[in-house]
């Protein structure tokens, strides 16, 4: 329509406070808006010519689509800040721009009739971004169309809808209506918007892909589980929402992406402030639901608000991870999720992670406080950040795994990526942490029996060897290793864990010509050699001198957690080596030992007979478990039957009890789940369900095994649905 001068003051009125205990954000707003309704209402008898409001059309069908919100699963308007949308006035009379006086309202929070407000009004076409922006598009007898445009700083939330006619006898506005209730998100196609992508295949991978892939095992042997973030389903915003009330989130500062990553940060995580979710490490998930168990974040979410913010159990750093992703991109945040092989935990907070041995080379537990969680998950956010040089905005680290506590509270970042990898760390936040995540150095220590230790050895290659996320359009890996370090040993990299040095991180630092003069080299690889389970080890030895050498290897297999923490030392092995040797470790006798999550470390400790000196290495093997396998049967298609088959065969060598499979698919179908008392070693269960697509597209059916015994099991299978067929 031809754009008019604005006729429309839109006012955002905000609460500062924001105090939101336990309701949910739709309910509370009915409940307060009548308060300020009889402030601004003044009884009046109107006549004929008095202009009234009649109704509101929302357009939300056309708005959505235009603001790529139509797969919400939610029949109000939810629109992205910075963009323009349609609003429809049906008056009594054609509105009369030289006599009438309209008001439209957008009301978020508690209405405390007071100075705590923020207020955006349309002043003028050419205002300044923190602007809201109204104009007429068309007015007709019939219905007066506006185009409204929320600031692109705007807060992010659920705002209510309100149109008030100003008479010299006063104001009538309109009722409270739930159905005109707005949401409005961040914005990553507005260029004015700080989460702005300039690349659309970005855009539809970050914001608006709703399944995504973990990665986890070890960096020799890769695997992997789907997850469904289910951001769009219903009930999933209000959650999200709920997350930033329950955590007293200011609503003034819900227009700051840093704020809010930073607040979510720490309510993804139950500690300190009743969050979404229970971190748990050990064995034991008996009072809740294993976080190998879970396939989606949708269930955790809904089951949070459910419970009026009591936390869901159980989480470890991928479940974390999921959530938050699903926070991120709900809300409209371009956001992924990261994987960091080998990833440094380091206790008092330096670049250097500390393995105490004992005098005979094992593995000294009651000294060795740090760890290396064979993979640790994190998130990034996408966003520009005003309040550091502009060089550093870009991808941001932010973790939801309770690990450290940061300004009080566990949470981690935003940290800016491009800032780790210089060494930067003076910038803000939690820099210092995701740098020794992946940067750290491994020292070995020996203690001998009074208690004296020495650094034996110094492994600056180790932690941080491989960081991945999911491929753009693909469920690939993205090595994105260099986008947080430079080359290990390059000029650069030195150059960074000297800039980190600067700036406070201790490093350990040899001035002893035993270590700089070892003259042999040790290398250990280890694999899973056949289907019943039984390991083979490769120790390599490299003499660099041109005297003989013999090397006295102690090596320590031992059954761990994922974290790295031991869980059961299951065999000693000494050996006299001169150059290469195989090992092998049979399944008989580490698997009483396995809890679940099957990882098996080896540490190699070699003491050159002729010299003194010290060698060590590392290695760590993921065992493999039974697949899981799921089968697909019927047209592709939207509106028709579809079945899907989950097939298991235990092969893991002994019977499975209390097993459940879950099984979800995003726009597919809503999460199902199974439970089976026990399947015996060798035997197969089938389970088959239906389900209507109802949604063209490419989508993913994903479903996850678990039992006490057996963790991790997980399976997936894409398809795409294809439109209806209206010629059929």
């Amino acid at each position: 329509g031809e754009m008019m001068e604005p006729l429309v003051q839109m006012l955002a009125w905000v609460s500062a406070e924001g105090r939101l205990p336990k309701q949910n954000p739709r309910a509370f707003a009915l409940s307060v808006v009548s308060i300020e309704m009889e402030f601004l209402k003044k009884v009046f008898i109107p006549d004929a010519s008095t202009l009234r409001v009649i109704n509101l059309n929302m357009y939300e069908q056309t708005n959505k689509m235009a603001h790529r919100t139509n797969m919400y699963d939610y029949s109000n308007l939810i629109v992205r800040r910075g963009q323009e949308f349609t609003l429809g006035i049906v008056f009594n009379r054609l509105f009369n721009p030289q006599f009438d006086i309209v008001n439209i309202e957008f009301l978020i929070g508690e209405p405390l009739l007071s100075d705590l407000y923020l207020k955006y009004e349309t002043d003028s076409l050419n205002s300044v971004s923190s602007k809201w922006k109204g104009r007429v598009l068309r007015n007709q007898a019939a219905e007066t169309k506006m185009g409204i445009t929320p600031a692109a700083d705007c807060i992010v939330g659920l705002f209510s809808t309100y149109v008030t006619v100003i008479t010299s006898l006063g104001k009538v506005r309109t009722e409270r209506n739930p159905k005109t209730d707005i949401y409005i998100l961040f914005n990553a196609w507005n260029p004015s918007d700080m989460v702005f992508m300039a690349n659309e295949d970005d855009r539809t991978e970050y914001v608006l892909n709703s399944v995504g892939i973990i990665f986890n095992g070890t960096v020799s042997d890769k695997s992997s589980r789907p997850w469904n973030f289910g951001q769009f389903q219903q009930g999933v915003l209000d959650a999200c929402l709920f997350i930033l009330d329950f955590g007293k989130m200011p609503l003034e500062y819900r227009g700051d992406v840093v704020k809010v990553t930073r607040k979510a940060s720490a309510m993804i995580n139950s500690q300190d402030d009743n969050g979404v979710l229970v971190g748990n490490w050990s064995n034991d998930f008996s009072l809740g639901t294993a976080p190998t168990a879970w396939t989606g974040s949708a269930e955790i979410l809904l089951s949070y608000v459910s419970k009026g913010g009591v936390p869901i159990k159980y989480a470890q750093c991928w479940v974390y991870a999921g959530v938050f992703n699903t926070f991120l991109r709900c809300l409209g945040l371009p956001s992924r999720l990261i994987t960091n092989y080998f990833s440094a935990h380091d206790s008092l907070g330096s670049i250097e992670t500390d393995i105490v041995l004992d005098e005979d080379g094992q593995i000294d537990m009651n000294y060795t406080t740090d760890s290396i969680w064979n993979y640790h998950c994190w998130n990034e956010v996408f966003t520009k950040r005003p309040d550091i040089p502009p060089v550093f905005s870009g991808w941001q680290a932010v973790d939801a795994t309770p690990q450290e506590t940061s300004e009080g509270y566990y949470r981690c970042g935003p940290v800016s990526v491009a800032a780790v990898k210089e060494g930067e760390l003076r910038y803000e936040y939690d820099a210092s942490f995701v740098f020794a995540e992946v940067n750290s150095d491994v020292v070995f220590h020996k203690r001998d029996k009074y208690g004296n230790t020495e650094v034996v050895s110094v492994n600056t290659t180790y932690v941080g060897q491989l960081i991945l996320t999911k491929m753009v359009g693909s469920n690939e890996p993205e090595d994105i290793t260099h986008t947080y370090k430079y080359p290990e040993g390059s000029a650069e990299d030195k150059r960074s864990m000297r800039q980190a040095e600067r700036q406070g991180m201790r490093r350990y630092h040899s001035n002893s010509s035993s270590l700089l003069n070892v003259d042999m080299q040790m290398q250990m690889e280890a694999k899973q050699i056949n289907t019943a389970g039984d390991i083979s080890l490769t120790i390599i030895v490299s003499n660099l001198s041109n005297q003989v050498r013999t090397v006295n290897i102690t090596l320590t297999c031992k059954t761990d957690y994922y974290t790295g923490a031991t869980n059961q030392q299951f065999k000693l092995i000494t050996q006299d080596m001169t150059k290469q040797q195989v090992f092998t470790v049979t399944a008989n006798e580490y698997m009483e030992f396995i809890t679940g999550q099957p990882f098996l470390s080896f540490i190699a400790c070699g003491l050159i007979s002729e010299t003194g000196m010290s060698l060590t290495s590392m290695a760590v093997v993921h065992l493999n478990a039974p697949p899981l396998l799921i089968d697909l049967k019927g047209p592709s298609q939207v509106g028709m039957d579809m079945y899907v088959t989950v097939k298991f065969t235990n092969t893991a060598g002994y019977d499975l009890r209390d097993v459940t499979i879950r099984l979800e698919g995003s726009d597919l179908m809503l999460l199902k789940t199974k439970q089976y008392s026990n399947i015996r070693q060798g035997s197969t269960v089938k389970w088959t369900e239906s389900f209507t697509p109802q949604m063209p597209g490419s989508k993913m059916l994903m479903a996850c095994l678990d039992c006490a015994a057996l963790r991790n099991v997980c399976g997936q299978v894409d398809i795409v649905i294809q439109s209806k067929d209206y010629e059929d």
